[in-house]
């Protein structure tokens, strides 16, 4: 039996949720920063630093990380940004 979802690699970017990294000050170089998507298929594709290593190691009980995911952390104030554009279903 698969499992119950399966990101979708054919899909595209459909729009940013929130602010870039840039407008809330969250980076001063190029475009390599942190960033929330909604996917055209109704995903959201979050970009950020792997800290699958270090946080990884000490997830809560009940957690895991599957061997094709990664634990990506972003800037507290970019996920507050991207509140308003989030539908509550």
């Amino acid at each position: 039996m698969g499992r119950p979802w399966e990101a979708d690699p054919e899909t595209g970017f459909k729009r940013r949720l929130g602010k870039s990294a840039r407008e809330l000050g969250a980076t001063s170089t190029g475009p390599e920063c942190p960033d929330i998507w909604e996917l055209e298929n109704g995903d959201i594709a979050v970009i950020g630093r792997d800290l699958t290593g270090s946080l990884g190691t000490r997830l809560p009980d009940g957690v895991s990380i599957g061997p094709d995911e990664r634990l990506v952390v972003i800037p507290r104030r970019m996920l507050v940004a991207a509140k308003a554009d989030i539908p509550d279903v």
